[in-house]
């Protein structure tokens, strides 16, 4: 699996932006997605994931604020960031495990990543 992460760019705070990462190669319906962020400075840190069935998992940093879809038609999963703070400046990366893999929180369960998408959020 082929990831490309899209749509990052910079916003104010409060306002909202939509991360993309298209996905190609075999099997993307199965595959768990998950959005990490590295901000500056920081290690890199679990956002949430997908699973194939659409259940989905937020870090308490983002619940109510962040959104994971995925459409597995066209090979994408997005990440919807409402109400942005300045400390959701970071690179994002998605990244993809298989569906039987546990630990969806950290990085070692993901076999797949893509390249970053930066995210600056100015006060």
């Amino acid at each position: 699996v082929q990831l490309q992460a899209s749509g990052g760019g910079l916003v104010q705070a409060g306002g909202a932006l939509r991360l993309s990462c298209a996905a190609s190669g075999r099997a993307f319906s199965v595959h768990v997605l998950g959005w990490f962020r590295q901000a500056p400075g920081k290690e890199r840190e679990f956002v949430g994931s997908i699973r194939s069935g659409g259940i989905t998992s937020y870090a308490d940093s983002v619940k109510g604020r962040f959104t994971i879809s995925r459409d597995n038609v066209k090979n994408t999963v997005y990440l919807q960031m409402n109400s942005l703070e300045t400390d959701d400046t970071a690179v994002y990366y998605c990244a993809a495990a298989p569906s039987w893999r546990g630990g969806l929180t950290t990085m070692s369960s993901y076999d797949y990543w893509g390249q970053g998408t930066l995210v600056t959020v100015s006060s």
